[in-house]
Formats: C-alpha cells, structure tokens, sequence
C-alpha cells in the first residue's frame, strides 16, 4: 500500500503542474489535471456516441496519459524541438512501486494511447486535442488573436470524424452559451 500512497501523492502534483504553452498564446492557463479531467470527460461523452467503442477505457487512456509529466513536465510544442523526455523511464520509475497488476494496467492504457492504432486510441486523441481547442475558444471569445493560428494546427491535429464534428460545433458556440442567454428576466428584476 505505500507504493500506491506514493504514487497518488505523486499524481496529485498534476494538480499544481501548469500547462506551459499558455505563456506562448499570452493569455489562459490550466494545470495537467485539468487538462486530464476534462479530456477524460470529452473522451468518455464522444465515445458515447460512437457504437463498438468502449467509452470507459476511452476515460481511463486520458485519465493516464500524461502521468509521466510529473517527473518530466509537460513539454509544449516549443519545448519538444530542443528536448526530449525519457517518458518510458519516467513511467519505469513511478511504477514501481505499484501492485503489479496495477502498474501494468496503467502501461497498457498508457502504451494504447500512444501507439494510437485502436478506434479507441485515436478517439482518445482527438479528445486530448479537443480539450485544448474549448481552451483556445474561450481565448478567442476574450479576445486573444493568436488563439486562431493556435485553433488552425489544433484541427489539422484531429483524427477521427467525430472529433472533427465537434470541433466544428466548439468553434461555432460561445464559451459563454451554457449560462449566459442573454434574457432580462435572469439580470433585470421586474418593475413593480
């Protein structure tokens, strides 16, 4: 069991981890486990909606793949032209102390997402991207003019039709949508 405790102590530093692109686009900001939840969440909704796929392994390949960042950080597209990281030795190491049967399960899920040749692999992935574009429109609805070039690469990084279906919808909706409707009765109270 202390090999566990260790290892949630150590996911929980995705917690305090910040996503280091968002200094590049000069405006947002979100930590890896924000990223992992909500990308978990998309993942699991859009595999819904696709008959034969097996939505919960969908959520758990991205509830795991970006542990390692917490011993490498997580390297943006800037950061991966001059460095790499040891993500096999990383996720070695923090493995380790695992029950067995748990650390191999999680390099499974791990190792399924970054080969990306299942239906549910590539559906992962395109989840992963897509947490990335609600961030980037939120950024363009406030007015960030980059988030557009940022949009563009994040779209051409799609894979499967469903995650290009939604992409679409992102892009046409507000990030305000959900709450804001813009009627009187929710912001102005009636005159006696």
């Amino acid at each position: 069991m202390k090999g566990l405790v260790n290892f949630l102590f150590e996911a929980g530093m995705l917690k305090k981890m910040r996503r280091t692109g968002y200094p590049f686009l000069g405006s947002g900001g979100e930590s890896v486990a924000d990223h992992c939840f909500r990308a978990s969440l998309l993942g699991y909704m859009l595999a819904l909606t696709q008959e034969g796929l097996d939505a919960p392994r969908v959520a758990l390949m991205l509830m795991h793949h970006d542990l390692a960042e917490t011993r490498t950080n997580d390297l943006n597209y800037v950061h991966k032209r001059y460095a790499k990281a040891d993500e096999d030795k990383a996720l070695a190491d923090q493995m380790a102390g695992l029950p067995p049967v748990a650390a191999a399960k999680a390099r499974e899920l791990i190792d399924e997402f970054q080969a990306g040749q299942t239906a549910e692999a590539r559906l992962a992935h395109d989840a992963d991207q897509l947490d990335l574009l609600l961030e980037l429109k939120e950024q363009q609805d406030l007015g960030n003019p980059y988030a557009k070039h940022w949009i563009h690469y994040a779209i051409k990084r799609l894979r499967t039709a469903p995650g290009q279906e939604l992409a679409q919808a992102v892009l046409s909706t507000d990030w305000t949508d959900w709450w804001f409707e813009k009627r009187d009765d929710w912001w102005v109270p009636p005159r006696e």
